[in-house]
């Protein structure tokens, strides 16, 4: 990278211009929109146009009719969610606001494509020089979120006495059968899926990541179960003896700073060592303060960059990126790994059938394949039981690992 015009005219190689003007023919040529050199937040000006059959902005000049430097920093940097906006029922950033949403890209790894349109460009324009591919190796990670390890289990005699109670108020005799049948011993827990998926996990060699909510008080979006309780600490020991474990920060941490420390903490005791990854309990994090938090907490990867209640790219992107503060302009060491499915959006919000849902992981998968992504899915255990609300789910989850270990 130079700021020399001498410089870069005697250099030989491909050579990228990032001016108002051209400098040369042997060049490629981008024209600033002038966001990358600008500071502060407003608003920004973002009409989008038609290039290659996919959406851009910043429409400029030169050799891309678009700055896709400074397009890629504004769906990346996430710098509308900065802007003033309307919340979600949760508090959240709503999806309906962004522009992937309104201008029909939600379901596009769309800086991957400009990016892979890039890349040919280069090769194009200097045929002597191939730019190869990044290759991470990882193209599949399957992730779970426990927020609930037992449907029954384990939860004290209070709660279950309450559970039996508001079963026979509704009459729902079979769930009081199930609950008396779980509690005496006689039938599997209905949530408890973690040797199946042990087994599968085995059998077609993956290395999942696991993010589990242990909050010590309860709340209306905290269920789970007390990380007091000696049976979820072993389960916790089992996971963390097997695959990767990262917190899940519970929705009252995001009111209250010091409840976040404490459950990493807590986690960190368990497992035995440093925790460094996280997953926000229902998606839960405004920017900048809730990524400040988790460096502030020695957090380094997170991987909630997606939405809780629709399916898509929240950022744009299947690749792994540092955050950038926006407010303090600089790149932070958090590394946002982009989630892109999850089963519950699937089912509650997007109210899909098991088969629909398959065939919806089965196009972000071959998306994200196509432009060398990583596919990063949520899972809850709670899905992957025998519980009758979510029957048929265990299946087609099999069969979507089943045809990525093929290759599709």
């Amino acid at each position: 990278m130079t700021a020399s015009l001498d410089e870069f005219k005697q250099f030989a190689g491909p050579k990228i211009n990032y001016s108002g003007s051209r400098v040369s023919e042997n060049e490629i040529w981008i024209t600033p929109y002038g966001l990358l050199f600008e500071t502060g937040i407003k608003q920004q000006n973002v009409e989008c146009f038609e290039f290659h059959g996919y959406k851009a902005f910043f429409k400029t000049g030169g050799d891309l009719p678009f700055d896709i430097f400074s397009a890629s920093f504004y769906l990346l940097s996430r710098y509308e969610e900065y802007l003033p906006h309307k919340k979600d029922m949760y508090g959240r950033y709503a999806y309906e606001n962004s522009i992937a949403f309104k201008q029909g890209f939600l379901h596009l790894p769309l800086v991957n494509i400009w990016l892979k349109d890039f890349k040919n460009l280069i090769n194009q324009k200097f045929p002597g020089y191939r730019l190869s591919t990044i290759d991470s190796g990882l193209s599949f990670l399957p992730t779970y979120d426990i927020d609930i390890a037992w449907s029954y289990k384990n939860k004290g005699w209070r709660r279950n006495i309450g559970g039996f109670v508001r079963s026979l108020l509704k009459v729902q005799l079979s769930s009081v059968k199930e609950r008396w049948q779980v509690v005496n011993g006689k039938q599997k827990d209905p949530f408890d899926a973690f040797d199946w998926m042990d087994r599968l996990h085995e059998q077609y060699k993956l290395k999942p990541l696991y993010f589990f909510l242990i909050p010590e008080n309860r709340g209306r979006y905290d269920k789970n179960i007390n990380p007091g309780c000696k049976s979820l600490q072993q389960l916790i020991r089992d996971h963390a003896n097997r695959y990767a474990v990262g917190i899940h920060p519970s929705w009252r941490s995001g009111d209250d700073a010091s409840l976040l420390t404490k459950e990493i903490a807590t986690l960190m005791m368990l497992k035995g060592e440093p925790v460094f990854s996280s997953r926000q309990h229902y998606i839960r994090f405004n920017l900048p303060e809730g990524y400040r938090r988790l460096l502030d907490n020695g957090i380094k990867n997170d991987y909630s960059m997606g939405y809780g209640s629709i399916n898509g790219f929240r950022a744009s992107v299947a690749s792994a990126f540092f955050w950038y503060d926006l407010e303090r302009e600089n790149q932070t060491e958090l590394m946002l790994f982009p989630f892109c499915y999850m089963e519950a959006n699937s089912f509650y919000e997007q109210k899909m059938s098991a088969q629909q849902a398959l065939d919806e992981m089965r196009q972000f998968y071959k998306t994200v394949r196509s432009v060398n992504g990583l596919f990063i899915m949520i899972w809850h255990n709670s899905f992957l039981g025998t519980d009758k609300l979510s029957k048929g789910w265990r299946d087609v989850y099999e069969q979507f690992i089943k045809e990525v270990s093929r290759g599709f």
